[in-house]
């Protein structure tokens, strides 16, 4: 089918072309609405007029960044390596990807469940709620992805065919160029001007701290290079759905064959920023506590599940069944995952530094209403990134990587 832009009325039509579609929705007539608040797309939600808890998303890429307008061209390509990711993961991760009712890479489109029960984290996360399984959830979740995508598990061939099905991402890999290990560490004109305004002694030393920049280009280039699995490529708090019983990740329209460390980072650095703003804003120590032990569990169960998906593999492109002996091999799995663990979290320097000015903050920081409390956060926020960013490769365990956050945010 030849692209257009779909709207309220036109998307309708189209899903009345989609067998599964019509099969969802039997003969009920139906209504739809834009609900997407993201930068990149437009996403529909269509219902049925007579039971609107029967309804389905819509999500379609444009040639341009929605947030900006058409004068910001940016090709709907990255629609195709969303199509993509959502199915490669919903083969090796079922229980966290949203069910699948069609795809069209020709029409940038996906059609999918409606997580109606289910809430983005980054918001749950600011009303203090509490999630018992989400650390079991998400760790399974990035053991899953990253090491059935690497060459610990894949062929050779499976491998390389993977990244040549992933890696002409190359324009969103440009934005997290730019945009995570670039731009927010210097003068630009997409920084935040206001805020930097509103604290123009920490934008000072952000932007003069060569020190913290060398690192986060040792960090830039290991993005730009290390084939090592499929990632989400964007997974913050806001990528994330979830209720007391189920866990959905979802947006990865910035997927690519990328290293181990990025979407782990990625992840942990939002709940640092989540674990700031309660410690700045709400001073609810318990939730303080349960976002420490959570980011605590998701790296330890990730670091075991992990292992354990590698000890069930016999060959991939790395190893042949009895290449070596197995003491040895243990030895060097687990200095194989401390070097992911350590990756991770000088990718988090980098993500949680990149959201004090860059272009795109998060609410629970850049929306603190206080000007003096905000200053505050922003400042702690940057001395755990600075500490992430250059002393990474000397965490030797995960107790270390708590004990920095707690001991960067000290309130005096």
């Amino acid at each position: 089918m030849q692209y257009k832009i779909l709207d309220k009325t036109s998307v309708i039509s189209y899903l009345l072309g989609i067998e599964d579609v019509v099969k969802f929705f039997e003969d009920d007539d139906l209504e739809a609405s834009e609900i997407g608040d993201g930068n990149l797309n437009f996403v529909y939600i269509v219902s049925s007029k007579k039971d609107p808890s029967k309804s389905l998303i819509v999500k379609q890429a444009v040639p341009y960044l929605r947030c900006v307008g058409e004068e910001f061209p940016l090709g709907r390509q990255r629609m195709t390596y969303e199509i993509r990711a959502l199915e490669q993961f919903k083969q090796i991760a079922p229980s966290f990807i949203p069910n699948l009712y069609h795809t069209s890479e020709e029409m940038s489109v996906v059609v999918m469940q409606y997580l109606g029960d289910h809430q983005i984290l980054r918001y749950d996360l600011i009303d203090k709620k509490y999630f018992s399984n989400f650390a079991d959830h998400i760790s399974t979740y990035l053991a899953n992805t990253l090491f059935l995508t690497s060459s610990l598990h894949l062929s050779s061939k499976e491998k390389r065919e993977l990244i040549d099905k992933f890696n002409s991402n190359t324009e969103l890999c440009k934005l997290t160029e730019d945009f995570v290990f670039t731009f927010a560490f210097m003068q630009n004109e997409t920084n935040n001007i206001e805020t930097i305004k509103q604290n123009q002694p920490l934008a000072n030393q952000i932007f003069n701290d060569n020190e913290f920049k060398t690192k986060v280009l040792e960090l830039k280039y290991k993005f730009m290079t290390q084939n090592d699995a499929l990632l989400h490529g964007d997974l913050h708090t806001g990528s994330i759905m979830l209720n007391s019983d189920e866990t959905y990740v979802i947006d990865p329209e910035f997927a690519f064959v990328g290293p181990f460390g990025f979407d782990i980072g990625a992840l942990i650095a939002n709940m640092v920023s989540a674990y700031v703003h309660h410690k700045i804003v709400t001073k609810d120590q318990e939730y303080q506590i349960w976002l420490l032990q959570t980011i605590k569990d998701i790296l330890n169960q990730f670091e075991t599940k992990f292992l354990d998906l590698w000890d069930s593999q016999k060959n991939s492109a790395l190893l042949v069944d009895n290449y070596i002996d197995k003491d040895y091999l243990k030895e060097y799995q687990k200095a194989f995952v401390k070097n992911i663990i350590q990756d991770s979290i000088g990718f988090a320097g980098c993500k949680l530094a990149r959201r004090i000015f860059g272009v795109a903050g998060v609410i629970e920081i850049r929306g603190i209403e206080d000007k003096e409390l905000k200053i505050q956060a922003q400042n702690m926020i940057f001395d755990i990134a600075k500490q992430f960013v250059i002393y990474h490769n000397n965490i030797n365990n995960i107790d270390e990587i708590i004990s920095t956050i707690k001991d960067k945010t000290i309130v005096l």
